[in-house]
């Protein structure tokens, strides 16, 4: 596959994208989903915690989470429900998206707080009818994976709701994370998406685009990273990562975030952010041409950037439904070899309300790319001596029947998603299969020189 610059048009920006809500359908058809794999499972309860960071198992049926407080959802294979909330949440309960009994547990509360209600933590959870004989699946927020640990056996949650639940079942070995049925990679409930849930999240994916590219195209000699981070909030969203905005060396300091650093040419620059339904990244040297590069790094072009880039490209044109993900793995491996890239964590995961909820994409993985389902596209080569290169964004996958159906609902939606396969097949050169829908309008608009904003990245 042959990649190179070329002087192109930029992507058009959507404009005045309206969010849209979950149905009342698709929320009762997300716990029905959970009913029916605990009975397939046997498994009577399903306990879902939630905080700030780790609440999208949660939010995922009831709509919320408990920003600065803890929460647990408990849910009974008979569909009954209950909403164990601190302080400061025991209002959601009645604008929940599932009806469910409320327990005030002041142990979710922030420090110091009143403990009004105040009990054992166990009276709690029996009263949420948790009893000795239930097969419960505990589920936080990971999958573990380990090839030595009984991964089933592993929990993520606070101690002290672990220890709560050993308590009241008769042996821990009635306990089991559950996440599993959520974002497992083979069969997780919340991999595969309806019309309604990816014209939700399309909205997410959109402003992260948004944001990244009104972004690069402010770059300028002298701005601090301050300056142009501000082109990345989005009418108040919240963000699903730390949003970057770094020129130069990154965490001086140990500091995460944007600071008051000015950019200069030659600079490496990396900037990302994430809201519901996607993330948008882009790394590459403040530059006109390889000439303003530093003496070391002149090559980076054809060293990293182009290698980089043919292999999101063959991402792009490999990924279809029924492939095994372990075959994209291994074009990956083909066009862009690990012993010499460096690329370290899987090339693509799925997404919804987190950045990064788990991902098909191991080596040999026999995991089948299916209808519904939303990627990220993350490749990360590190090849010492060079700046990073990056061009993340997402996609979702829908058959015919998925895709008629946003059609048909989401008009606007669509809309936006046939301009942007249009741009990636007659500007960039990038032939995707039917179901691979870009999710926002810069999908693989790479430019390695950031300053100069008509040379960007195409395939031959």
């Amino acid at each position: 596959m042959q990649i190179n610059t070329k002087l192109i048009k930029q992507p058009e920006l959507a404009q005045e994208v309206k969010p849209i809500d979950l149905s009342a359908e698709t929320m009762a058809s997300r716990k029905e989903a959970l009913l029916t794999e605990m009975k397939k499972n046997e498994l009577d309860v399903a306990v879902i915690y939630a905080d700030r960071e780790h609440g999208s198992n949660f939010e995922y049926f009831t709509g919320f989470i408990p920003r600065f407080e803890e929460a647990l959802l408990v849910v009974h294979q008979n569909g009954k429900s209950f909403l164990l909330l601190g302080n400061e949440n025991t209002k959601m309960v009645q604008y929940a998206r599932l009806e469910a009994e409320l327990i005030h547990v002041p142990f979710f509360s922030l420090p110091n707080q009143p403990m009004e209600d105040d009990a054992h933590f166990t009276d709690y959870l029996i009263k949420a009818e948790l009893h000795e004989d239930h097969e419960v699946a505990v589920i936080g927020w990971k999958n573990f994976t380990s090839t030595i640990e009984k991964n089933q056996k592993l929990f993520d949650l606070p101690y002290f709701i672990v220890d709560g639940l050993k308590q009241v079942v008769k042996n821990s070995d009635q306990l089991t994370n559950g996440a599993y049925l959520l974002i497992g990679p083979e069969k997780g409930i919340r991999t595969i998406n309806n019309a309604n849930e990816i014209a939700h999240y399309e909205y997410g994916a959109t402003l992260a685009a948004i944001g990244v590219l009104t972004t690069i195209n402010s770059v300028e000699i002298g701005k601090t990273e301050l300056e142009l981070a501000g082109n990345l909030a989005q009418f108040g969203q919240p963000n699903s990562i730390t949003t970057i905005c770094a020129t130069g060396t990154r965490f001086t300091n140990a500091t995460l975030y944007p600071r008051n650093k000015p950019v200069e040419l030659g600079d490496t620059f990396s900037t990302s952010v994430g809201y519901k339904g996607g993330l948008s990244s882009r790394a590459a040297y403040v530059a006109n041409s390889k000439e303003d590069l530093p003496e070391k790094a002149k090559d980076y072009e054809e060293k990293i950037a182009k290698p980089y880039f043919r292999a999101f490209c063959t991402w792009l044109e490999t990924i279809q439904i029924g492939l095994e993900a372990g075959k994209v793995y291994d074009e990956i491996e083909k066009v862009l070899p690990k012993a010499e890239y460096h690329w370290e964590l899987n090339p693509g995961h799925f997404v919804a309300d987190e950045e990064w909820m788990s991902s098909p994409f191991t080596e040999n993985s026999q995991n089948k790319i299916k209808s519904g389902q939303l990627f990220q596209i993350d490749i990360i080569p590190k090849v010492e001596g060079y700046g990073g290169v990056s061009c993340e964004d997402g996609v979702a996958i829908a058959d015919k029947k998925l895709r008629d159906a946003i059609e048909q609902e989401y008009p606007e939606v669509w809309n936006r998603i046939v301009r942007r396969r249009a741009y990636l097949k007659e500007v960039l050169g990038i032939n995707l299969a039917e179901e691979v829908l870009p999710l926002n309008d810069t999908v693989a608009y790479y430019r390695p020189y950031l300053l100069n904003h008509e040379l960007a990245f195409c395939k031959a």
